[in-house]
């Protein structure tokens, strides 16, 4: 298969040549790296949102959006579905890189990790990338400058110039879009870290509301962790059985039913703090290859009316 990082930046140069159609902005820094603003100062929107999921995914994934109802008002939601989740949720989407470099602050997906595999992903997928461009979403209240992208630039291996940070504030339509696109990858990480083979994961297809954008990043983060948690349904097709399925969703953690505003509170709001089983999709349907299916988890439309303010 071609590098993630270079059927990424395809996608990145579609969002150059459409930047104004898709409310966002491109900064060449000084450096020879791009920043593209997909809703920081920029305004952002859906398809912004959708192309960021697929940046993210390495173009492994198709994304799309509807309408479904919660709580009786109509609601739109993100699906994203992919039959190489181990690379594309894992090796690429998962946001498994932080950010801090002389005062900033962010949160690194994206294919960029899979130049890097050191996380213990990768491992278990025996997968590293290689490429001469590194592309890391990042998710901060600020845009990157020329220290991130140095940064960015050395642990990867490519220079300066090949480095590519298209960013988003969760407090932000793209951001609300592209983080209900993550419900597939929650799942995904949950039956690796139960100890199930990432390979022997074949399709997954997930579904999440999009959070109505908040007014700071704190309520974002809320927010669009419920739309996952009590509104994101996964279905995902597996090679081999597995007796830990029911752990996948989030009705296993002991906090289920609270909004995450107050289980961030109940943690000082330490996110790095916060039980892991906590951060999965409400509700999953695993098909196992010639063995059964199980469903398990399900959705809780009074804990996001309150979340979303319905």
């Amino acid at each position: 298969m071609e590098s993630l990082n270079r059927m990424a930046v395809e996608l990145v140069d579609e969002a150059i040549d459409f930047a104004d159609e898709l409310a966002i902005e491109v900064h060449e820094l000084d450096n020879g790296a791009v920043v593209l603003d997909f809703g920081v100062d920029a305004v952002g929107g859906i398809e912004a949102g959708l192309l960021l999921t697929e940046i993210q995914t390495g173009g492994l994934a198709t994304v799309q959006i509807g309408i479904e109802e919660i709580a009786g008002a109509p609601l739109t939601h993100v699906e994203a579905s992919t039959d190489h989740p181990a690379l594309a949720l894992l090796c690429a989407q998962k946001a498994g890189w932080e950010l801090s470099v002389e005062g900033f602050e962010g949160l690194g997906s994206g294919p960029a990790r899979a130049l890097v595999a050191a996380e213990e992903e990768f491992q278990r997928v025996g997968y590293r990338d290689a490429a001469d461009f590194a592309v890391l979403a990042v998710e901060s209240e600020e845009l990157p400058g020329e220290a991130v992208a140095e940064r960015v630039a050395e642990r990867t291996g490519v220079p300066t110039s090949g480095v590519f940070l298209p960013t988003f504030s969760t407090a932000s339509i793209t951001g609300s879009v592209a983080l209900a696109g993550r419900v597939g990858e929650l799942a995904a990480f949950r039956l690796s870290e139960l100890g199930y083979d990432p390979v022997d994961i074949l399709t997954v297809t997930g579904s999440a509301p999009v959070a109505p954008v908040a007014a700071d990043d704190a309520t974002a983060m809320a927010r669009t962790n419920d739309a996952v948690a009590y509104g994101g349904r996964v279905h995902a097709t597996v090679e081999t059985p597995f007796d830990r399925i029911g752990e996948i969703v989030s009705t296993a953690g002991e906090s289920f039913g609270m909004p995450f505003e107050a289980i961030f509170d109940d943690h000082d709001w330490e996110f790095y703090e916060l039980p892991v089983e906590l951060f999965a999709p409400a509700q999953a349907t695993v098909d196992t290859v010639g063995s059964g299916v199980d469903v398990v988890g399900d959705t809780d439309e009074d804990v996001l009316a309150k979340s979303f303010g319905l």
